[in-house]
């Protein structure tokens, strides 16, 4: 089998795996913020994912799925390549369903529940039975990002070791969306148990994933796919965005934000993002 050596130098390698190392410490800030704040905002929680979806669904359309088709173009010619594009990017949505299909999930937080995210200063003392739904929640939702993180992780590394600036902007919209995950980690399981601590030693694993996925990638993946796999990998990473994009990102925001701040928030995502790509041209 072929291998791309330049693609794994020590120097590039290196790179790559700070980008996902930085992609994944997100989770945490965004733990930190939510935890050290006076108040938490929930209209900024909902701008943040939809400004996160903006960027996230721009990055997908605007540079991962170009970049999977001139890849598998290289290999496959153009028009063969367009098929192949667009079966990686389904096979990747469907893949991420799957995921959200196998994976437990909770209800979102009542009326009275989300209130008390307002609240300043230390946790309200709730009921008992609120405390285990919301540290279900923490917990589940954590469980769910880690399982999310790890091929966001393969793919950014990938992606910058293609092309730097690629992975550059893949980690940008990576880090984005993985504050608002960290907010959604860390708040749930601090009103269930008081402890801060705990909800950002969550929070904080939970993103570690990432960099664990970029690791098993430049571990693994060099030996296991040839060259015009990356472009294959590219599509499927682009479907796997606009799902999280879609489905949990957007849906969220409608949850704790109104409807026009929500597309506005995914129109300076979009915006922000196209033009941080057109500047790194």
């Amino acid at each position: 089998m072929e291998h791309a050596p330049s693609h794994f130098t020590p120097g590039g390698l290196g790179f790559a795996l700070g980008l996902t190392l930085m992609a994944g410490l997100a989770t945490g800030l965004g733990s930190a913020l939510a935890l050290f704040a006076r108040r938490t905002n929930l209209r900024l929680l909902a701008w943040s994912l939809a400004f996160s979806a903006g960027a996230m669904l721009c990055v997908s359309f605007m540079e991962i799925l170009p970049k999977a088709n001139a890849s598998l173009a290289r290999s496959f010619g153009s028009s063969f390549a367009g098929w192949l594009t667009a079966l990686g990017f389904v096979a990747g949505a469907v893949a991420m369903a799957l995921i959200d299909a196998l994976l437990p999930h909770h209800e979102p937080p009542a009326d009275d529940a989300l209130q008390r995210l307002k609240a300043p200063g230390r946790a309200t003392v709730l009921p008992t039975g609120e405390q285990r739904l919301l540290r279900r929640m923490g917990l589940f939702t954590a469980l769910a990002v880690a399982i999310h993180n790890f091929p966001e992780g393969v793919a950014t590394l990938l992606a910058a070791l293609e092309d730097p600036r690629t992975g550059v902007a893949m980690a940008f919209a990576v880090a984005l969306h993985n504050i608002p995950e960290g907010v959604s980690v860390s708040a749930p399981i601090f009103y269930a148990t008081g402890s801060r601590g705990r909800a950002f030693v969550y929070s904080f694993v939970s993103g570690l994933t990432e960099p664990l996925g970029g690791l098993f990638a430049a571990l693994t993946l060099d030996w296991l796919l040839p060259p015009h796999a990356v472009g294959l990998v590219f599509a499927s990473v682009a479907g796997v965005m606009v799902y999280v994009s879609l489905h949990e990102l957007v849906p969220t925001a409608r949850q704790y934000g109104h409807r026009h701040e929500v597309l506005a928030g995914i129109a300076a995502g979009v915006v922000l993002m196209a033009a941080s790509l057109l500047l790194l041209h």
